[in-house]
């Protein structure tokens, strides 16, 4: 049997970093985790090879090789999977399809021979038995959540790792909170399941032998879920596997109470980690308590970054305009608070309602549901009827958007960050001409002929007198800010 693992393109979005990645020579973010982690579930005897169309075209000869295309895809990735599925019909060859947008919107996607959803460790085995038996069914689901345990290691080989600025790794699923707008739970649970330290190692051990050596990304919906297992066995792993190691710094998702706890923030930054994507969402009481989003109540927020920041911890952060309780006051509300909290990497974007929520669940029974959602922070619409009068929500997120991405505001971001950040050491780097070419090209692209130059010039300045630990760091914010502002100026000005 032969394989084509296909991953669709994604539209150019904040989060794609598309404006940002020439600068080190790489294509893409991430490779497909969830694809090279079913490549290591089918039959090791089958011929398996992977496409991931962000970072190389799909052809011809790709799907005459096939006798399955098996794609796996975002919400986001909508108009790409159209796309391939026309090309995979054209072609006469069978698809297998799993992941978020099919688990929501099935019905919209007739040429799909077969759909596998939810966990793939649960469903998967079962196709293919009944495939081997010649008696494939279209539909295979469950509501059981699978033991990490048993999770296989990614088949990395699949994948060009030179395309890539960073890798990925899953340790848990699942979040022990009950956001009203997140899916994460309808999907993977609210009790987080997690793989032992052994499971962990194997993976790294494997990207270091096929010489990966920059960025890690942990891409746990929550890192913290179980803390205890953190500390005693994950974390203090990670320290000790890290000994004589260059490069491959780690990044993650986790919730803000990661602040509440000293020996876990220090753990984690002698494990490797200096950044943490946590979901601040608003500033307003309100609109935490309308939201569920408890955990982030009753408390200093802004201090709670800079928390997090001084213990070695970049925060990048994601926002969110247009719950029902917000007044027009919101959108400078939030500005304030970036600009405050130093987080660079603030990503604003209006309420969406995802299938399975509660969340969607809620405004269908009100009758104020409009349509599926894009999954595209880039876009100014929402699928719902909002309460507050939706030309002034639109207008308001542009403002926010347009305002924090602007050169002046955002290089004075950077500058207030890197006053609380407190790099550590223990990630050795591993410098190579790609550093110094992305820095090169920076003063032609930045320095000399952006809008920002006079910004940019006054940050290295800056950075060198100041903090000179942190140059390198400046200079890659300096950078995503050039993409973030391209796309604010594509697509949301």
């Amino acid at each position: 049997m032969r394989v084509l693992l296909v991953y669709p393109e994604y539209p150019e979005t904040f989060w794609g970093f598309q404006h940002a990645l020439p600068f080190i020579h790489k294509k893409a973010s991430f490779p497909p985790l969830g694809l090279l982690t079913v490549a290591a579930l089918l039959p090791e005897d089958w011929e398996k090879r992977l496409v991931d169309m962000n970072t190389r075209q799909l052809t011809r000869a790709d799907l005459r090789w096939a006798d399955y295309v098996f794609i796996s895809a975002m919400v986001t990735q909508r108009d790409s999977v159209h796309e391939v599925l026309a090309r995979c019909v054209a072609a006469g060859v069978k698809v297998v399809a799993g992941g978020p947008l099919f688990l929501s919107e099935r019905d919209a996607f007739p040429e799909v021979d077969h759909f596998v959803l939810n966990e793939a460790e649960l469903t998967l085995p079962s196709f293919l038995r009944d495939l081997e038996r010649g008696e494939a069914k279209r539909v295979y689901e469950t509501t059981e959540f699978a033991d990490l345990s048993l999770v296989p290691t990614p088949l990395w080989e699949l994948a060009d790792l030179r395309s890539y600025s960073s890798m990925c790794v899953q340790y848990s699923r699942g979040c022990p909170y009950d956001c009203e707008f997140c899916d994460i739970t309808a999907m993977l649970g609210h009790r987080p399941r997690t793989k032992s330290a052994g499971q962990i190692l194997v993976e790294l051990d494997a990207l270091h032998k096929l010489g990966w050596r920059s960025g890690v990304f942990f891409v746990d919906d929550n890192f913290i879920g179980n803390k205890r297992k953190l500390k005693s066995e994950i974390l203090p792993a990670l320290i000790e596997w890290r000994q004589g190691k260059v490069g491959m710094g780690f990044q993650t998702e986790a919730s803000v109470n990661q602040a509440d706890d000293p020996e876990l923030m220090d753990l984690m930054v002698k494990a490797g980690f200096d950044t943490v994507f946590v979901g601040i969402e608003t500033p307003d009481e309100k609109g935490l308590s309308e939201c569920n989003k408890f955990q982030n109540r009753d408390r200093d927020l802004v201090e709670t970054v800079k928390t997090l920041q001084r213990a070695g911890l970049e925060v990048q952060a994601g926002f969110i305009v247009g719950f029902d309780s917000d007044t027009p006051s919101i959108f400078h509300r939030q500005i304030e608070f970036i600009q405050q909290s130093g987080i660079v990497t603030a990503m604003v974007g209006l309420l969406q309602a995802p299938y399975g929520t509660r969340l969607y669940q809620r405004l269908k029974n009100e009758g104020r549901l409009l349509a599926n959602f894009s999954g595209n922070n880039t876009d100014n619409t929402i699928n719902f009827i909002p309460k507050m009068d939706l030309h002034i929500l639109q207008r308001g997120y542009r403002q926010i958007v347009t305002t924090i991405y602007s050169p002046k505001v955002y290089y004075q971001r950077i500058r207030t960050f890197l006053r609380e950040y407190k790099p550590s050491m223990v990630v050795r780097p591993d410098l190579n001409w790609r550093y110094l070419s992305a820095f090169l090209r920076s003063i032609v692209v930045l320095g000399l002929r952006g809008k920002e130059r006079f910004e940019y010039w006054k940050l290295i300045l800056w950075a060198l007198l100041r903090r000179p630990r942190s140059f390198p760091r400046a200079i890659g914010l300096a950078i995503q800010g050039f993409h973030l502002r391209r796309v604010t100026e594509r697509y949301v000005a």
